[in-house]
């Protein structure tokens, strides 16, 4: 059972403290909260608050629980103290720990020029734009019974709170909307399974549909651009170098979980098509070619054993990945909507080592400037779980020093290139002549 410090949280323990609890909401609150709010989108992950806990480098990002069945035992509380917001824990409750909840853009209030709402195209998760671009996860519609992850809400988000399907000129229309009033840098686009597995139906392949959007992006917006899709068979990694062609920078691979029991249990789908070692074959192919810790290793923290969950980080490291690590979320209108949220002190010790893995291995984390994401703990932000390091720490040192050095880098990648390759897709041959 997770004990109170006698001293407050840093701002990294309380995020992971926010993540695991959740936030009750005082009445002085409500207004505020409400006003904020936006619909479940792609996963569900991303349906809480968003809230930023002030500490270094823009502050800490957190979408915090406030829906699930476990926040009502949170002893944690959202109030507001004039035109300001902070957090109290009645466990402790002389502190209080200032937050600041970003006021929504204003053009989660606009629609593009075809009319659709644009909350229903992309939102902020943190500081980067999310878009989910193809129709649901094809693991929700397996027959006899879905075979979708057990934890995730996709098969009850798209189509009901954003569009089925994007159209490319609604997703470029936001994307510069992102980028010129809430300064976007990264557009992550991600989707479900989509018969990777089969090579015969490359079209429908998750990579394959994300082209035209890669490329638009590149082309009309700029910024950082990655990719989310379950990975395709060894015969078709040609799909991952036609995306890098289009400008794609970074590719993150969903693989859950390494215990072989849980991912079975917990990832049916994933477990029964491409298998897990899909993944970790996928992402040293694109580490291979877009460089160490460009590509990232996705694991879900807080269902199998910690220890198990340590291995996968190692595991994502080895193979050339940075480790993303999410705290597990029980999601409501999710499968696993009844189990607990994990422990802190366990998160804590997870995140720790997260941060500790990347930094044996030299891995450049939170380098690149305004990428700043509230569903994980991220890497670098694990330095405040970490035994207190040397001032000299060579390993923090290089970290700052590229981080001066990717702000030109950053600001170059900014600016749209009209010249970058285009996607032209496919024209099927017509009847040849005197047939």
């Amino acid at each position: 059972m997770s004990t109170r410090p006698d001293t407050p949280w840093n701002p990294v323990e309380l995020e992971v403290e926010l993540f695991c609890r959740g936030l009750l909401v005082d009445d002085t609150a409500r207004a505020g909260v409400d006003a904020r709010r936006v619909a479940r989108t792609r996963a569900g992950l991303g349906s809480g608050l968003e809230l930023v806990i002030p500490g270094p480098r823009q502050g800490i990002w957190v979408n915090v629980p406030l829906d699930e069945p476990f926040v009502a035992t949170s002893p944690l509380t959202l109030v507001r103290q004039g035109d300001a917001f902070a957090v109290r824990d009645r466990r402790h409750p002389d502190v209080v720990y200032p937050v600041r909840l970003p006021d929504p853009p204003a053009w989660y209030a606009r629609t593009t020029s075809r009319g659709v709402p644009m909350t229903r195209v992309g939102v902020l998760q943190g500081t980067y734009l999310g878009v989910y671009f193809a129709e649901t996860c094809m693991y929700w519609y397996n027959t006899p019974s879905s075979a979708n992850c057990q934890f995730c809400t996709t098969g009850v988000n798209v189509g009901k709170n954003e569009e089925l399907a994007k159209k490319v000129e609604d997703v470029v229309e936001v994307a510069k909307v992102a980028r010129e009033e809430s300064g976007v840098t990264f557009t992550h686009f991600n989707t479900g399974y989509h018969f990777e597995d089969d090579p015969k139906k490359r079209a429908m392949h998750g990579l394959v549909q994300a082209r035209p959007f890669v490329s638009a992006i590149r082309r009309n917006v700029g910024g950082f651009i990655g990719m989310q899709a379950v990975p395709v068979l060894k015969e078709c990694w040609d799909e991952y170098d036609e995306l890098i062609e289009l400008g794609c920078d970074h590719f993150s691979f969903c693989v859950e979980l390494l215990d072989k029991k849980w991912f079975e249990e917990i990832c049916p789908g994933k477990a029964t098509t491409v298998g897990q070692d899909a993944f970790f074959e996928a992402l040293e192919y694109t580490a291979g070619k877009l460089g160490r810790g460009r590509v990232s290793g996705e694991i879900i923290a807080g269902l199998e054993p910690a220890e198990s969950t340590k291995r996968a980080i190692d595991r994502i490291v080895a193979a050339g990945g940075f480790p993303t690590v999410c705290i597990f979320r029980p999601l409501a209108g999710s499968n696993l909507a009844h189990l607990p949220s994990p422990d802190p002190d366990e998160m804590r010790d997870v995140m720790a080592y997260q941060y500790t893995a990347a930094r044996k291995a030299g891995l450049a984390v939170g380098i690149l400037p305004n990428i700043k994401v509230s569903l994980v703990v991220q890497p670098e932000e694990g330095r405040e779980l970490a035994p207190e390091q040397s001032w000299l720490d060579p390993y923090e040192w290089k970290l700052k020093a590229l981080r001066t050095l990717a702000r030109p880098y950053a600001a170059w990648k900014k600016r749209p290139r009209p010249g970058a390759p285009a996607f032209e897709p496919e024209i099927p041959p017509g009847p040849a002549v005197g047939n």
